[in-house]
């Protein structure tokens, strides 16, 4: 979902040479496989949005989210220390609690609740550890024109049924990888490392966002809001993962839009290319 958008965004920028390798082309927890994809491409920045994100999978397969979310990131980190290239990679905001009742900064401890944050956060170590010229990107709640995600989910549901019951007590930020795309593209130019986050502004609960996929669709399904508790899932979620992206602003220069915006955006072009 992500890596699509970000391809046709650099590959649309003349001054840039870009790569792109998807499964099947490269094996990001081999190392046979990133040697053989570093030799043949020669990368000066390399930006990794290879992940295990299905977080309730993550619960049940631990090992398999070690080897995807901590030894990928890791062996990636190596080879790009290795050929002197700069690497940028993709991390969640699920590497906290949810405890915190603001929004986190990139500073703030990290104090995972499930598998899936607990491997991201040992891939963030290990890039840290083995790669110098590197810059964390954490992000959160992803949508987009490909792949499964939570706004065509929504959309669905909202056209099969009338009443809809969504968590309203976990809040985050919604995400245009669109937009995400644009961040990721001026973070790479620069010069900055260590860690930074990346979302739309703004914040709302589960229930918030659904309620504004279904308005701005012009759909009449009723949403109402559930706690949490009435939704049980194999994975615990953060009550609060809402990222502090005043960084990301700082270097970039871009003025980071509402997610509501973003929203906005991408159902217009999505309706009307349906």
């Amino acid at each position: 979902m992500l890596g699509t958008d970000l391809v046709a965004r650099l590959q649309s920028d003349d001054d840039l040479d870009v790569e792109s390798a998807d499964i099947g082309e490269i094996d990001i927890t081999d190392v046979a496989s990133v040697d053989q994809c570093f030799d043949a491409t020669r990368p000066d920045i390399v930006i990794n949005c290879a992940a295990f994100t299905d977080v309730d999978a993550c619960e049940a397969e631990q090992e398999r989210a070690y080897v995807v979310n901590a030894l990928g990131p890791e062996l990636l980190a190596k080879a790009c220390s290795a050929r002197a290239a700069r690497l940028l990679h993709l991390s969640t905001d699920y590497v906290f609690d949810g405890e915190k009742k603001s929004p986190y900064l990139p500073s703030d401890p990290t104090s995972p609740i499930n598998a899936y944050g607990r491997t991201k956060f040992v891939g963030e170590q290990a890039v840290a550890a083995h790669c110098r010229d590197h810059l964390i990107v954490r992000t959160a709640w992803l949508y987009g024109a490909h792949g499964k995600n939570f706004v065509r989910t929504i959309l669905r549901l909202a056209r099969e049924k009338p009443e809809l019951r969504v968590v309203a007590d976990q809040f985050g930020s919604p995400t245009y990888t669109a937009d995400l795309a644009e961040l990721l593209r001026e973070l790479a130019l620069s010069d900055a490392t260590g860690i930074t986050h990346a979302t739309n502004s703004g914040s709302c609960s589960w229930y918030e966002f659904a309620c504004e996929i279904v308005k701005l669709a012009g759909l009449v399904t009723t949403v109402r809001p559930i706690p949490a508790s009435e939704y049980p899932l194999p994975a615990l979620r953060p009550t609060n993962s809402v990222l502090d992206c005043s960084r990301t602003e700082g270097i970039t220069g871009i003025r980071i839009r509402d997610w509501r915006e973003a929203l906005a955006d991408f159902l217009a072009h999505d309706i009307a290319s349906a």
